[in-house]
């Protein structure tokens, strides 16, 4: 650097003292107050004099030594935290640009798979729906797992979507698939917008079980990041699970109890088949919306989070390790 050594506050006086000389294109003239050289070029005394006011404006500083990234990680993503406001009001904006219809794909995607399963598994199966008309059945599960399977999608391909950031820029990696759930938490509302709508026609008022809500959002996200963090760590090594993805996803449709409840799979069977962290989610939202109509499984809502929570700490600590080397690989 041509002014190294020097004080920062010297640094930005000095720089407002450049000018660029109209005569001696690629030269600067400095006042002669201040002893120090002038930088090469008319470019570098203006790119390093902006970096200077820069960063006068900043109380941090980033150091750069071994083993900090390992004892400060967490900290480090407190620091980060605007990157990832940015990175999910981006991924907000561009979602629906240059579509027709815009957001609306957010109301028509979930109203065009609740339809499907009604025919399919109330006309043609006639299962039961505990008194409950079966749109109404449908959607309340629908409402979780598009939150899910949006955001398992979203999170999984975020660090190959952002690759030339990922191998330019330090931050935690973990940011980016993280930020894909939050994006998902949009359609999620938008999504309950029309729930209500339904609802409405339909003559059905909640009870105040729906306040417990919050708390199954909070575990379909826990859910949704644990199997994101995974895929996206081995979709960089891999490529080959982003074509897995979509099928995961559509498999789970059906496996999941979102056409139909999960009352109907046999007692013996029913706590293993809640190792489906999905399975525990989808039944306390319809526990929550649709009031007395439905018991919550207690065991199995036990299972599924103990589940979620195996399923993000170990995302978490196959991310970890393997992060360091996302820059070399992707």
């Amino acid at each position: 650097m041509w002014l190294e050594g020097q004080g920062l506050a010297s640094c930005v006086a000095r720089a407002g003292w450049f000018r660029l000389n109209s005569s001696c294109p690629g030269s600067v003239a400095c006042s002669r107050r201040f002893c120090a050289p002038c930088p090469p070029s008319a470019e570098l005394c203006a790119a390093e004099a902006g970096l200077f006011v820069l960063l006068s404006m900043s109380t941090q500083e980033l150091l750069v030594e071994a083993g900090r990234g390992e004892r400060l990680y967490w900290r480090d993503l407190w620091r980060y935290r605007e990157l990832f406001y940015f990175l999910a009001w981006r991924d907000v904006l561009v979602r629906y640009k240059q579509t027709v219809i815009g957001v609306a794909w957010s109301v028509l995607r979930p109203l065009l798979t609740m339809l499907i399963l009604t025919v399919v598994f109330g006309r043609f199966a006639r299962l039961p729906s505990q008194g409950v008309p079966y749109p109404l059945l449908v959607f309340a599960a629908m409402l979780p797992w598009q939150f899910f399977s949006n955001a398992l999608s979203e999170s999984s391909n975020s660090l190959l979507n952002n690759e030339k950031l990922i191998s330019k820029v330090y931050f935690p990696r973990i940011i980016v698939p993280a930020s894909s759930v939050i994006v998902s938490f949009v359609d999620l509302l938008i999504s309950a917008a029309l729930l209500g709508v339904l609802m409405a026609l339909y003559r059905f008022a909640p009870s105040g079980r729906i306040l417990f809500i919050p708390a199954f959002v909070l575990l379909a996200g826990g859910a949704a990041a644990g199997a994101g963090l995974w895929l996206a760590a081995l979709n960089v090594k891999y490529r080959d699970f982003r074509y897995i993805v979509p099928f995961i996803v559509q498999f789970g449709t059906y496996i999941s109890p979102v056409g139909f409840t999960s009352d109907i799979v046999p007692a013996r069977w029913r706590l293993i088949y809640s190792i489906n962290p999905m399975v525990g989610v989808i039944d306390g939202f319809r526990w929550a919306i649709l009031g007395r109509n439905f018991e919550l499984y207690l065991p199995g809502l036990v299972m599924s989070v103990v589940a979620t929570v195996c399923l993000l700490v170990g995302a978490i600590w196959y991310f970890r390790r393997t992060e360091k080397t996302f820059a070399d690989v992707i």
